[in-house]
Order: structure tokens, then C-alpha cells, then sequence
């Protein structure tokens, strides 16, 4: 049966997993330093920690490898991060239709801020890293996205793009972007990680293909 297309003003993506062809922004950045932070992923999904101690802890585990890392430093490891197949494509023809896009990530804004720029993305929220004046990261992080609430970006992002909410498609591909299914109109799952994430969304894409969703959005 055919899903009949959505009417958007407004596509919101997911970066890592979505735009970005890498699980995440910040392990990309663990294995580059060779460090892994499993205990503290632990730690935040039994709620033993917040958001933005998770972010100090997994910012302390660089600086234990490189205790001068600066922000051009981080910029320049997620420099090869490559972009997802049909992400071009797929920005590129929602700018054609006059829709616009945005970016809702508990990701690092430098990979964001990367990714909107070499797309054309309209904006972007994303998790931040504070430095000192010579750009050496401090170890605290700055919290626009929280992971297991992305919800609340999305509501923002809606309120300065000054669109309603059943105008939005949220593009999404972990259990962490449900709730960004729930504060739109219409949920995409793109390759989506499990069944939960698959029942939780309108429209599922399976393919590596991000311009797949083309096919159901209109304006």
C-alpha cells in the first residue's frame, strides 16, 4: 500500500546515522583518541548522570590523551566524516520545494555545523564544548540537545522556523529520535536501529538512500 505523502514546511533531521554516514559523532571522536565510554553511557541510561555530565566525561576522556586538545583539533578529526548517500540530493530538492531543514542532534556542533554549511541546512541545534581564550577545550560541555529528549529540540527548532507542528517531518534512526517522531507531524524512520524505532514512525526507508524520503514528503 502506498504511504500518502506528507505535507511539510519543515524536514528535521537527525545528524548522526541520518546525514551523517557515522553511528556517532562523539564514539568518531573515542576512536580517533583510541578511548571508549561505555561506562559512562551506562551510568546515563540508568540516570545515574545528566546530559551535560555525560558530555564533561566523554570531553575528560580526550583531555586525558591530549591534555592541550583544542576545538580546531576536534573540528579537524570530524573532517572526514562522511555524508549519508542521498543527503545532497535529498536537501537540495526540499530547497527546490521551498521546505525548510534543520538539524536536531545530541551530536557535536562542529560536525553540525560542518554538515549544514556543505548542504545548505537551514539550521541547526547540537551539543557544543566550551574553550578557553586559546581555544584548548575547558572539559564543560554546553547543552542545546538532550539525548533522550530530543523532543524539546525539536519544539524549539519549530518555534524559530515559525512553522506548526503537524507541518514538520522528523527524520530519525534510533530509539533516542522517537521522541522527535512525536513532536512532528509526520515520523521518518531511516534504517532504523530496531523494531521500536520501526513502529514508532509513519514511514520507514531501509535503503542507504536519505533522498528516499523524497517520496513522501510534498509542500
Amino acid at each position: 500500500m502506498c504511504h500518502p505523502k506528507a505535507v511539510a514546511r519543515l524536514v528535521v533531521f537527525d545528524m548522526d546515522g541520518v546525514l551523517a554516514d557515522i553511528q556517532s559523532s562523539w564514539v568518531h571522536v573515542h576512536k580517533y583518541f583510541g578511548v571508549n565510554n561505555d561506562h559512562s553511557l551506562y551510568a546515563y541510561l540508568k540516570g545515574e548522570i545528566d546530559d551535560l555530565e555525560f558530555i564533561r566525561r566523554d570531553i575528560g576522556l580526550w583531555r586525558m590523551t591530549e591534555p592541550e586538545v583544542t576545538e580546531d583539533r576536534i573540528r579537524e578529526i570530524l573532517s572526514d566524516v562522511p555524508i549519508m548517500p542521498g543527503a545532497r540530493r535529498a536537501i537540495r530538492e526540499l530547497k527546490r520545494m521551498r521546505i525548510g531543514t534543520a538539524i536536531v542532534s545530541a551530536g557535536i556542533d562542529l560536525l553540525a555545523e560542518r554538515i549544514s554549511k556543505e548542504l545548505g541546512v537551514d539550521a541547526q541545534l547540537a551539543n557544543g564544548l566550551v574553550t578557553d581564550e586559546a581555544g584548548r577545550l575547558s572539559g564543560e560541555g554546553i547543552l542545546r540537545v538532550k539525548l533522550m529528549d530530543k523532543g524539546d529540540a525539536v519544539t524549539e527548532m519549530v518555534n524559530t522556523m515559525r512553522v506548526h507542528t503537524k507541518d514538520v517531518v522528523a527524520v530519525g534512526n534510533s530509539r533516542y529520535d522517537v521522541s522527535m517522531f512525536r513532536r512532528a507531524g509526520e515520523g521518518i524512520a531511516f534504517r532504523p536501529s530496531d523494531d521500536y524505532v520501526r513502529t514508532s514512525a509513519q514511514v520507514v526507508v531501509q535503503q542507504k538512500d536519505l533522498s528516499m524520503i523524497l517520496q513522501f514528503i510534498r509542500a
